[in-house]
């Protein structure tokens, strides 16, 4: 007699296929019905900044889309890393989502050991907008132009100086950049926010600063500051007589950017869905009115668009971070 191998019962295969096809079934009903419910936007800054006032318009014009509230929900600390973590640990379900900016980029390097991954952990829906960063120098600065700073950087090596919001923030990996790209030598003095940065530029406290263009306006309106030049490619809407830093440094290009993320796995009827209305709202003339006067450029990609343009955020800011040797608790 020959041992015959026992065989898995044919009623195993069968209970296996209804239970995947039950599983199909549950997950697009889910992604028909959604939203049956009110869904969290999660901004990991303090309300106020420029990351929480776009997200309230955005949640105030999705809600007719959607049929359900957005409530948006700040979750701040660690350089917006608690939000970020908060949603990549989120059921998949399309009840949670993340509205953050570039310092999802800048901490995957700044942060020694960070408890998720942007990459793995989150599914990138859209590239919502873009705010450039103006370089503004000191009155008592003599340069007029971005070639005469970089002239004057160099012939004064550590002497001339930057100021910052903080360490690792794009206000300050912008002048690190800056430096990179010309080869100069300049000090960094860090401070904490925006605020403080722009009071010390102001008061010639420190020579030269990248920050927001609704922070320097004022500033440069009174005579406290001289504007230099923009940091996005393109110019500025709010002040296109004002040049690029790419239009002298090819190449140059740091903007704080801004982007809507679900948690990883969340079905992609779901992220389709989100998309097709966050397109919609971004279209729409009172919103890209509202946004161009904060200094914000609506833009909108494609999901795929979007986690190509997160990686390459991820290793610019990695190369920069290293050569600055900026380091966050």
């Amino acid at each position: 007699m020959h041992n015959r191998k026992p065989q898995r019962p044919r009623s195993a295969f069968i209970t296996a296929a209804l239970l995947t096809a039950g599983l199909m079934c549950a997950t697009s009903a889910l992604a028909q019905n959604w939203p049956t419910r009110p869904v969290r936007m999660i901004v990991p800054f303090a309300t106020g900044g420029g990351t929480d006032i776009q997200a309230r318009l955005f949640s105030a014009k999705l809600q007719p889309l959607l049929g359900q509230q957005i409530i948006v929900d700040n979750r701040t600390g660690a350089g917006g890393n608690i939000g970020a973590e908060l949603v990549a640990k989120a059921p998949p379900d399309g009840y949670t989502v993340l509205f953050q900016s570039a310092s999802l980029a800048v901490n995957a390097s700044l942060y020694r050991k960070l408890n998720y991954n942007a990459m793995r952990d989150l599914a990138p829906v859209m590239l919502v907008s873009s705010t450039p960063l103006i370089l503004v120098i000191h009155p008592s600065v003599p340069a007029k132009n971005v070639k005469e700073l970089v002239a004057l950087a160099k012939s004064k090596p550590g002497v001339f100086n930057f100021g910052s919001n903080s360490t690792g923030t794009t206000s300050h990996l912008a002048a690190e950049l800056l430096k990179t790209m010309t080869g100069t030598k300049m000090t960094h003095i860090p401070y904490k926010g925006a605020g403080q940065a722009v009071v010390a530029l102001a008061s010639g406290e420190i020579d030269m600063l990248f920050t927001t263009i609704i922070a320097a306006v004022p500033h440069i309106n009174s005579g406290r500051m001289r504007a230099l030049a923009v940091t996005t490619l393109k110019r500025a809407p709010s002040m296109p007589n004002l040049p690029t830093v790419d239009e002298t440094l090819k190449g140059f290009e740091s903007d704080n950017w801004y982007g809507m993320f679900f948690p990883a796995k969340t079905p992609a009827a779901i992220i389709t869905r989100y998309h097709a209305e966050m397109t919609k709202v971004l279209t729409d003339a009172d919103v890209r009115k509202l946004m161009e006067n904060q200094g914000a450029a609506p833009l909108g990609s494609s999901p795929e668009e979007m986690t190509a343009y997160l990686q390459r955020e991820i290793d610019k800011y990695a190369k920069l971070i290293k050569a600055s040797g900026a380091q966050a608790d």
